[in-house]
């Protein structure tokens, strides 16, 4: 059986209008992808998403531009992808971006500061900064407002932890693309009932939340270093925090 669309999806069994949202997603702003603003935001409305965020790594102004060529029937959310000294965070609503090296707790601060709403991404993936790697900061969940319960991009049995984790503490799991090509847009979305263009107008949608998963491709996988290698070259590397050595782990 094929996977739902947006359009297969467009209203509830009540009639209500349903959103059609990806909270976590990549373009040129992040060090690991080579993906045009322009041309995320044109794959995005082509297969029927309603809202994106755009999460780059550790700054905003492509998510800004995306923001202002959005047509319309599509809401770019300026959201960031925040190495923080715990692991990686999702903050979404900014208007300022939150610079890495604070801890999970400085950063949630930061992005309430800004009227944002955090997510954790791939609490449990073995391969990249995710918070749940480390048992002792589960506590950090209790302030955040959703979980990555499918990333389209995590292999192995992080998902399933992640779900899991998620249900025992009776947070919200979405689906993401946590795409770095145009080809991953929208392959894992999450279908919300309401209108998820504000911070309280997306909590108010979070629960219930139906997942619509996706994968990834190997081909994809492998382009990503493909992308770090280019803009390696171009000087668009990832940013280092205050007193850090660069790094460009995996994504």
């Amino acid at each position: 059986m094929e996977p739902k669309t947006p359009t297969d999806l467009e209203l509830s069994r009540s009639g209500a209008r349903r959103a059609f949202i990806d909270l976590h997603c990549h373009t040129r702003g992040s060090f690991d992808s080579l993906s045009a603003p322009k041309d995320v935001v044109k794959a995005a409305a082509s297969r029927g998403l309603t809202h994106l965020a755009i999460t780059d790594h550790d700054r905003i102004d492509a998510a800004l531009e995306a923001r202002d060529i959005a047509p319309p029937g599509l809401m770019i959310i300026v959201g960031e992808e925040v190495k923080t000294r715990d692991g990686d965070m999702i903050c979404t609503f900014l208007e300022q971006a939150i610079p890495p090296g604070l801890s999970a707790v400085e950063t949630i601060a930061a992005a309430r500061e800004q009227g944002g709403l955090v997510g954790l991404p791939h609490p449990f993936d073995r391969l990249r900064g995710s918070i749940l790697r480390d048992p002792s900061m589960a506590h950090v969940v209790d302030a955040v407002d959703w979980v990555e319960t499918h990333n389209a991009r995590l292999v192995g049995k992080g998902n399933e932890q992640a779900l899991e984790f998620a249900r025992e503490r009776g947070l919200p799991g979405v689906a993401v693309s946590d795409a770095h090509s145009i080809m991953e847009v929208g392959v894992a979305f999450s279908v919300l009932e309401g209108d998820p263009s504000t911070p309280a107008g997306l909590l108010a949608a979070l629960p219930p939340v139906d997942i619509v998963p996706g994968r990834a491709t190997m081909f994809v996988r492998v382009w990503t270093p493909i992308a770090k290698g280019v803009n390696r070259l171009r000087g668009n590397v990832r940013i280092r925090p205050a007193g850090a050595a660069s790094t460009d782990g995996p994504a």
